[in-house]
Parts: C-alpha cells; structure tokens; sequence
C-alpha cells in the first residue's frame, strides 16, 4: 500500500518553470499591491536603461510616460538612448526570466538576475492579457527592430506575437518598451515621482523626463556630464569566503596546482601571498584543487582567514563620489532650500562574503524642511532608490542605534530614528547587495555592513554637529550685539535728551560689555569663483593682533586676488593669515577668491585662530593641534598696518601663543 501510494506520488511529482513559480508567487518580486507594482514596473525598465547607458559610456536621456486606460489599468512607456539591444536577442531580453550577462560578473550593477523587465512584462500579461511592445535600434541600423511579446510561463519562454523593422529616424540608437498592467497612480512618498526623483539625486549624470497620466511634464535634468565610473569584472575576494563557495570553485577551477588556484582564482592574491596561505593552512603548494576533502578545504579556509590581504580595488565599483552626491542633493532639493549640506561621506571597501562593497553617507539639514517630524531616509543600493520596506533595511538599523542627540538631532530614548529638519542618505555600492527579497527592496542586516554605515553616519554627524555650534555660537553674539548696539544707545540717546546733556561716547562702554573678538564669514559664487570674505570684528577694549587660519580645496586659492598676502600655503589646501593690528571697536576684512571648483564643492569656511586666547573669540576655533606651522616664520610677510588711536598706544594688549598664554608675562 505505501509502495503503491509511493509511485502515484511520484508520478505528480514535475518540474516547475521559473516563470510559472513567480507568476504564482508575484509578490516575491515587488508585485503585491497596485500602487507597488506600478512603480515596480518603471522602476526595472529604467535601471535597465540607466545599466546599458552606463555600460556603453553614454550619457543617459530617459523618458517615462504613463497612460490611463481604465480604473486599474495603465499603458506604460519607457524609452533610452542606450546602445539598443541586437533584434536576435530581444526576444530573450523581453520574454525569458533568468536571462542577463550579469549574473555571474563580479562588478557593481544594478540588475543581476535577469528577471527585472520580463517579469513586468509577465505581470501585465496576467493582468490585462495584452502583448507588450518593444523596439530597439543600434548604432548605424538603417531601421529599429519592433516586436509584440509575451511569455509561454509553462516554458519560460518567449512568443513573438508580431516582428517588424520600423523607422525611427529620430534616435541614433536606443530603447523603447511598451506594456500595459493594473495599478494604481500616486503622490507622496512611495510614489513613480518619488522614485524618479530620488534617482536622479543618485544618477545626477542623467536626464529623467516623466509624463504623468495627466499629461504633465516634468524633468529632472542632469546636473553634470561627467559619467560614473565603469565598474570592472573582478574575480572573488577571498575575506569573508563560506565554505561551500570555495568548494564550488575548487570543482570548477582549471588550475592544476593549489598555489596557482588561489593565485589566478581570487582577487588581491600574489604569488607570495598564496604561498603565505598554503604555509599557514598546512598544505603542499603542489596539492591539485580536485584532490581537497572537506576537512582539506576547511584547512584551506582557516589558513586564508590568518595571512593579511588587501583590500578589494575599488574600480569593481562605481559610487557616486562626495562631490556628485552633494551635486545631486542640490540639485533636486533646490526647492527646500537646505541651510547646509554636510560634506558627504565615503568609505574604503570592505568585502562581505567575497564580495566587495563600500558606503557612502551625505546628510542635508534646514531650510523648508519640518523640524516636528522624522527625519527623511533616502536609502540606496548600487543607485538605486528603496522606497519600500524601510523598518526591515539594515540603513534603518544603523540610523535608529546611533545616538543623534550628540549630533544636534532629538532623539527620545538615545534610539530609534531621530526628529529634526534633516534628510540622512545612504548609498550601499557592491558587487552583489544582499537584499532580503528579489523585490530588491531591503538590504539585509549583514553585521559588516551595518557596522561600516554607522561609522559613516558618525563621521558625517560630526559635521552637522560643527555647523550647529559654529550656528549657535554666532546667533547668541548675533542677539548680544544687537542688544548692546542698538538698545543701550537708544537708551543714552533718550536720557541724554531727558537730562538735557550731550549723548555720551558710548565706545569704550559697549566694548567692555562685549569684550570679544567675533568672527564671521560670507561665501558667494559669482561667474564661476567663489568669493569669500572673512569679517574680523575687535569688540574688546584693547587693539588685538592674531593669526587666522582655514582650509580650502587643494590648488583653489588665487592668490591675486588676496586683500592680505597670506604668509603660509601648504600644497593640501591649508593658509595661514598674520592679521595686522586692529583697534578697539574696528573691523578688518579678508577676501579672496577661489578658482576651478564647482560651486557645490564649498559653501562654507572653517576658520581658526592663533595667537590669541580662544575664550576672547566668537565665530572660530582655536587652532588644531595636528596642524603644522614647523618653519613658518611669522615675521617675514609685512601686513597693511592699521593706525591705533593714542590710547591704544598707551594700553596695548598682550600677544599670546597658540596655546592662549601670554608672551609678555613674566611670571
């Protein structure tokens, strides 16, 4: 009986195509509401078009378009200038899941598995059981190539309702996709704009026009014409291999001899350093792969753990880069006005199961953005925006167990995701993103991972936290110096007035009132310089005679066009100004201009001081005590005096050192 009951089990028992498996499990790739899988399915087509885009070095000019046909359904465009795909494998390309070149290539791209655009394709034949339409032309055809298509699920395989070769004399090459599918249209956060939006932050190389079902148009233009860099095919990076995977590739490997496997088989492995691991894993370099056991292969995975190897090169990748990143933010959120855009963050690969991968952060803080709500999360992973799934993101994780209330933030608890007028973004650049799903729409909490976006997070809250300091320290000396200058002399003038006697010199009184030297600074950009000024405000009752000191990007300044000759420039961008001396109750003003830079790239100056004590001054920090002043002499660059009065002859103010002490004193 169990025999029998056996076979006719066995007998059910067939194989399921992939394309069957996941028109019956569509939620799996993102399909699983319809507001989701509208924006699914524009969202496979363009990084499609934005992956040949790049892959061909051109620079990307995407339109989408979306029509309403009825209540659910929806007629959806998406056309490139990419390359254009060879007509021989469009049917593929459009009608078979699993079918791409990336999927075994080690190197950052946004789709891998091949299932993307033919899955949108399946999805809107399920739902509306109408044909999908695609046409593509590459350089030099006389004619596109056009064809209706749908997909056999049973075979995972295409069928070709129409071909045709179709003019197309407005493109010299490109792509163009038609499909219709049910869904739903929508604003607001987990929107198709939103997504556009967010994508163009991230790919600012790009133009991304959008017709909404409305016929309105919007663009997103690009902010730059320099292209990302092409990622190149690695091989595996042996930090952080799993057992089972070197043992796949010892079966496959071509290599006859074990020093010459990990040599020719890995990244980052010289000769010397595969003879470093066979020593300390205890085998012969001579060991054909084909002839490891487990228990040898294990060996082998321990003695790779113990020699040091470097790190990935990074040309596997392509992130977006500290000044593209500040660009794109700038670019697309022109309309909130940020009050500061904290110099963005990129870290040094690290390697997660063999895969390298690194972390950039940018953090945008003030102007129109709410201070009453949580802050934005733009999350992204090889450029590509993650709209859904927040909570479940190892970015969320990162964001919510870093303590923002030393960064400026509140924060309730020390955890969670903090409140303030900010927008937090975070790129993931690798070569295979652990997402927790194929909707691609978490990154899965990878301990490595997590730990390398909180550093990053850290390093860019500290200079959110500088600016807020640095905003604090100038609105309460900003709020002093209006009361002292504005009310006391009103004050005297009234009670001048009342007693009948002249108004006083009130000079020597506001100054022992205020008793600082304030700092400020202005950044402008005009006809391709920036022009900074650096305002020196002596509101002490003595003349002061300091140095300042700043940090601008290498190779920026003109000298020419300094109002004070700076006595020292170091070839990193670091200068060095002997201010002459300024009497009580003056001002003196440095400008300068800075050349060659893009107007994103500074926006605001950071200056210190030396020669002074710290505590007398508002608006800088003393100097660092890292920074090197070894052979720079002090005396030797003669700066524009600035005449004191008599009584600031008589009662001169002490010099100080950098450490604020007092060269005068005796004692």
């Amino acid at each position: 009986m169990a025999s029998t009951t056996a076979h006719k089990l066995a007998k059910s028992q067939k194989e399921i195509s992939v394309s069957e498996f996941f028109e019956k499990n569509r939620q799996i790739l993102g399909f699983d509401s319809p507001v989701k899988s509208l924006i699914m399915g524009i969202k496979e087509g363009v990084d499609n078009s934005l992956d040949a885009c790049e892959e061909a070095q051109i620079i990307p000019d995407i339109i989408v378009s979306i029509d309403k046909v009825d209540q659910k359904e929806y007629r959806v465009m998406i056309e490139d200038n990419g390359p254009g795909i060879v007509s021989t494998s469009m049917p593929n390309v459009f009608g078979r899941l699993l079918y791409g070149s990336r999927f075994h290539a080690v190197r950052q791209s946004r789709g891998q598995q091949g299932i993307g655009i033919s899955a949108t394709i399946m999805f809107g034949q399920i739902t509306t059981g109408k044909a999908a339409t695609a046409r593509s032309k590459v350089e030099g055809a006389e004619a596109a190539k056009e064809i209706d298509i749908i997909i056999d699920t049973k075979k995972n395989a295409p069928v070709i309702l129409r071909e045709d070769f179709v003019p197309w004399n407005e493109k010299a090459h490109g792509t163009r996709v038609e499909f219709y599918m049910n869904g739903r249209y929508v604003t607001g956060r987990q929107s198709v704009i939103e997504y556009l939006r967010q994508t163009a932050i991230v790919n600012p190389h790009a133009t991304l026009t959008f017709i909404d079902p409305d016929g309105k148009r919007y663009i997103f233009g690009r902010a730059t014409e320099q292209m990302p860099p092409l990622a190149k095919e690695i091989k595996p990076h042996p930090d952080g291999i799993e057992l089972g995977t070197l043992m796949n590739m010892i079966k496959v490997t071509k290599e006859k001899s074990l020093v010459k496997f990990l040599q020719n088989d890995f990244n980052r492995i010289s000769e010397r350093v595969a003879k470093e691991i066979c020593n300390a894993s205890g085998l012969p370099e001579t060991t054909k792969p084909s002839n490891l056991s487990l228990d040898s292969s294990k060996q082998l995975l321990e003695g790779i753990s113990k020699v040091k190897i470097m790190a990935p090169q990074v040309d596997c990748l392509s992130p977006i880069g500290e000044n593209l990143i500040r660009k794109g933010l700038k670019h697309v959120l022109a309309d909130v006005k940020p009050e500061f855009y904290a110099p963005p963050v990129s870290r040094e690969p690290k390697v997660h199961t063999g895969n390298p991968f690194l972390v950039e952060v940018g953090i945008v803080y003030g102007g129109d953005l709410s201070s009453d709500q949580p802050v934005q999360i733009l999350r992204f992973a090889n450029r590509v925006p993650l709209l859904y799934q927040q909570g479940a993101c190892v970015v969320t994780k990162a964001i919510e167990s870093t303590d923002w209330r030393r960064y400026g933030l509140e924060q309730r608890g020390g955890s969670g995701i903090p409140f303030g007028p900010a927008i937090i973004l975070v790129h993931v650049a690798s070569t295979k993103i652990p997402f927790t799903s194929e909707a691609k729409e978490a990154i899965a909490s990878v301990p490595i991972i997590q730990e390398e976006i909180s550093l990053a997070l850290k390093a860019c809250g500290r200079s959110l936290k500088t600016h807020l300091n640095k905003k604090e320290r100038k609105t309460k000396t900003r709020s002093k110096f209006e009361i002292v200058q504005v009310i006391i002399p009103l004050m005297a003038e009234k009670t001048a007035k009342i007693v009948g006697k002249p108004v006083p010199d009130l000079r020597g009184t506001l100054t022992k009132i205020m008793n600082v030297v304030w700092i400020d600074d202005a950044v402008t950009y005009d006809k391709g310089r920036h022009r900074v000024k650096v305002l020196v405000y002596n509101y002490t009752p003595k003349q002061q005679k300091f140095r300042i000191h700043t940090v601008l990007p290498k190779g920026s300044l003109d000298i020419a066009s300094c109002n004070l000759k700076p006595m020292d420039v170091k070839e990193e961008g670091k200068v060095t100004w002997e201010l002459p001396r300024i009497p009580s109750t003056a001002m003196y003003e440095v400008s300068f201009d800075l050349k060659g830079i893009d107007s994103e790239v500074f926006s605001e100056t950071e200056v210190f001081v030396s020669g002074i004590n710290p505590v007398d001054v508002m608006g800088a920090d003393p100097l660092p005590g890292d920074w090197d002043l070894q052979g720079v002499n002090f005396t030797e660059v003669e700066a524009p005096a600035v005449a004191p009065t008599v009584e600031e002859e008589e009662d001169e103010e002490p010099d100080y050192d950098e450490a604020g002490e007092d060269l005068n004193d005796e004692q």
